[in-house]
């Protein structure tokens, strides 16, 4: 009777011990929106998550969005990536993915990739969907800022799958701006004019102010002898020429995580 109780107490310990190294967060098989911060309506939510769904059955990579007053004392970078890897998100053996945090406690956010998320989503991509909702995070239109990054990530899984993935020198081209292209031809228009205008005006005058000396003589009442150029000094500035620089470059800096698995990401404050 006392052994089996030893036995009870130890396998007791173990449990304890093996519950104590996996995040409190780690319930699993969460929805691709986890809305811990209440940012979101429910119409919203039910809306935005709608979306994710249908982008990540159909590219077969996880896009995930998570909110969260706190992040526990933990690293945006560390609690992105465990709350990706203990809540089991991802496709495939390479847990294919990608998931948005923003913590409200500092103002954090952080965009973690996994698997064929690396590949899809570089460096150089995190840093240009960043700057299509990090104006709407900042202002507090959160579904507006969530769903930019979600059709952004559809785009750029959609462009790797061609096999160009997105990257320096090679990133989404501006849709043509209607207005901004108006407003340029009209400046221009303005200074042509403002030019004709002013050829027009100079013609008017029959006196005008001579910038040259020679234009006050009289032709042929001066006869030149002698002329000498003298160079008093010279001045010659020596710079050292900058090496060049490879513009390859691009990819995805990557890390690996407290599960042991490898990830890409970036981010900052909003």
């Amino acid at each position: 009777m006392k052994m089996k109780k030893s036995i009870l107490t130890v396998l007791f310990a173990l449990l304890l011990c093996m519950t104590a190294v996996i995040p409190a967060f780690a319930t699993g098989d969460l929805p691709r929106l986890v809305d811990n911060a209440d940012l979101l309506t429910d119409s919203e939510e039910s809306t935005l998550l709608s979306k994710l769904n249908e982008i990540s059955e159909r590219q077969q990579a996880d896009v995930v969005v998570v909110t969260a007053d706190s992040l526990d004392g933990k690293m945006p970078m560390n609690y992105a990536d465990d709350f990706y890897d203990y809540n089991g998100y991802g496709f495939g053996a390479d847990k294919d993915g990608v998931l948005l945090l923003v913590s409200m406690e500092d103002r954090d956010w952080w965009i973690s990739t996994t698997g064929y998320g690396i590949t899809a989503i570089t460096d150089a991509g995190i840093e240009y969907i960043s700057e299509k909702f990090l104006s709407d995070l900042s202002d507090g239109d959160y579904a507006e800022a969530f769903t930019t990054y979600a059709e952004l990530c559809d785009d750029f899984f959609t462009q790797a799958k061609t096999g160009t993935p997105y990257d320096i020198g090679n990133l989404p081209k501006e849709p043509f701006n209607v207005l901004w292209n108006l407003f340029i031809a009209l400046a221009f228009g303005l200074v042509i004019a403002l030019i004709v205008t002013g050829i027009m005006k100079g013609n008017l005058k029959t006196v005008r102010f001579q910038s040259a000396a020679s234009n006050y003589v009289k032709a042929n009442s001066m006869h030149v002898t002698e002329s000498r150029d003298l160079f008093l000094y010279a001045h010659v500035d020596r710079r050292v020429r900058p090496e060049e620089t490879s513009s390859s470059g691009g990819g995805s800096s990557i890390h690996t995580s407290s599960s042991g698995t490898t990830h890409g990401g970036g981010g900052g404050k909003f």
